[in-house]
């Protein structure tokens, strides 16, 4: 039994899961880092380590992706089944918690909380959100259908994700007879994209055939995560020797990360950076966190798992996942409040605090698939 489930798996794409899972709760532990809610004698340190860790932590969405696409492409099946099934799975969580996450300033306000306690919970959120109004909470919910809140941020995902499933059937009937090569060609010209957001910001604002009535340049149908899809499904078929793990493998992740890093320290110093700006070296689809994600993903295939106990582990986390992604922003905040009541070093504050969000958020999850059973996926997805 122990040795079917095993086979039954790809354990080592378990693995990335779990990668992305930690990295995607770690980066939002560094959240309070970045965007400090106040003042602080150590806000210099403050500032460098949420960046050590915000740059190092970038291919934590690439890699969701990713999987996607070395799990999903080609599509295999009828095409309004597979829209029935993924769609529906991470819609519902997808509004419950959205609602949830927009009603809690409000909550916080019937319970005689202080409005100071919103920033403990949710870092990008200001004033409005502060006001512990109902009318505020139900403007944020009349929005849902428009995009997220300042309450909710991690959700930004989740319309990109059913975007990438309504996209994956099209582009899956080209992936399914294009040749190793022409998919090479696609990934070139999808690297080309990434570096799109440098060549607006310091080139020109339009390039290519961008101009004020049209958005839409040269390469604009190469560009953004669809490049993630293929690289998974490419990949997924390819694999690294250890050679190879070390000599493009540690170079690529490197060089990547010193762009990352350095980039954004840069643009963070300008005291007048806009918010596009101030992301912009953390943005996903660019060529530093291409080079970030690649031996990241690449060095999780060489991982071999020979216990069936782990095995089985990463199997939960996999039905696990979706509701641990729902939950864990609520408690990233409040565990790097703990850290810090705790004074633990700076240095350690991030990863620990990820920690505790990440195994109280999978703990909690867990609980509600045993008390629930099948009917706690339209909740948890």
């Amino acid at each position: 039994m122990e040795r079917k489930l095993s086979e039954q798996r790809i354990v080592w794409l378990d693995v990335v899961r779990l990668v992305a899972m930690f990295t995607v709760v770690c980066c939002h532990s560094a959240d309070p880092f970045n965007f400090y809610p106040g003042t602080s004698p150590d806000i210099d340190d403050i500032k460098l380590w949420g960046a050590i860790y915000g740059a190092v932590l970038r291919p934590c969405v690439p890699l969701f992706v990713m999987i996607t696409g070395a799990l999903l492409l080609p599509v295999k099946g009828d095409v309004t089944a597979f829209y029935k099934k993924r769609i529906s799975r991470v819609f519902f969580p997808f509004l419950i918690w959205s609602l949830i996450y927009n009603l809690f300033p409000w909550l916080t306000g019937v319970l005689g909380l202080q409005p100071s306690v919103i920033l403990d919970f949710f870092p990008y959120s200001g004033e409005e959100a502060m006001k512990q109004s109902l009318d505020v909470s139900l403007g944020y919910i009349a929005n849902i259908p428009v995009n997220f809140s300042l309450l909710d941020v991690h959700m930004w995902y989740i319309y990109l994700l059913i975007g990438l499933y309504l996209y994956l059937p099209v582009f899956s009937a080209w992936v399914a007879q294009a040749s190793d090569k022409a998919k090479r060609w696609f990934l070139l010209a999808w690297g080309v994209t990434t570096l799109l957001p440098y060549a607006h910001e310091f080139l020109s604002g339009y390039i290519w055939g961008e101009c004020s009535w049209n958005e839409f340049g040269m390469l604009y149908y190469f560009a953004g995560f669809n490049g993630y899809l293929l690289l998974g499904h490419y990949l997924r078929q390819h694999d690294w020797t250890g050679r190879q793990s070390l000599l493009w493998g540690i170079p690529m992740f490197v060089v990547g990360y010193l762009v990352t890093f350095f980039g954004f320290r840069y643009m963070t110093a300008n005291p007048d950076v806009t918010p596009e700006g101030l992301e912009l070296f953390f943005t996903y689809c660019s060529l530093n966190v291409v080079l970030m994600t690649i031996p990241v993903f690449m060095w999780c295939k060489q991982v071999k798992v020979h216990s069936a106990q782990i095995v089985r582990l990463l199997a939960n986390l996999t039905k696990c996942g979706f509701g641990v992604y729902m939950v864990h922003y609520f408690l990233t905040g409040p565990s790097v409040c703990l850290m810090r009541a705790l004074q633990i070093p700076l240095g350690l504050q991030i990863p620990l605090a990820a920690v505790v969000a990440f195994a109280v958020s999978w703990c909690f999850v867990a609980m509600f698939y045993k008390a629930f059973g099948r009917r706690a996926k339209w909740v948890m997805g």
